[in-house]
């Protein structure tokens, strides 16, 4: 999936305009690699575009940080520069579009790093009747 792409993806899931799902997506990859082992965000980072895999690189392939929830929610926002409600919406549609783009397994692999509650942003929410 091209860049742009997955920014409209973003777009469109998180209900926010290109710009902001830019910046959500750029924080919240950048966030989730300092979250996940090197070796894992280098492996989706394989199946990104080429313009999104820098977000994902770690300069050093040292363990990963531990934090929880609140602070990766709290850093997306930082980084993005959004409140914490549109930060959570757009990790959402972030790690949702990623999804799709690397696949189940590796998308799986990466998620066993992380705590549940980030995980389950990645969920789909249900539709209501």
């Amino acid at each position: 999936m091209a860049e742009l792409e997955f920014f409209e993806k973003v777009a469109a899931r998180a209900g926010v305009p290109a710009e902001t799902a830019r910046s959500l997506t750029e924080a919240t990859l950048r966030t989730l690699a300092e979250r996940i082992s090197g070796g894992e965000a280098a492996d989706l980072a394989e199946h990104v575009a080429h313009e999104l895999r820098p977000l994902l690189a770690r300069a050093r392939p040292e363990e990963p940080e531990a934090f929880g929830y609140d602070e990766f929610l709290r850093r997306v926002a930082e980084r993005a520069g959004s409140p914490p409600d549109v930060a959570e919406r757009g990790v959402r549609a972030v790690l949702q579009t990623l999804h799709r783009v690397v696949g189940h397994r590796e998308f799986e692999h990466a998620l066993a790093q992380l705590p549940k509650e980030i995980g389950m942003l990645a969920q789909p929410v249900p539709r209501e009747p």
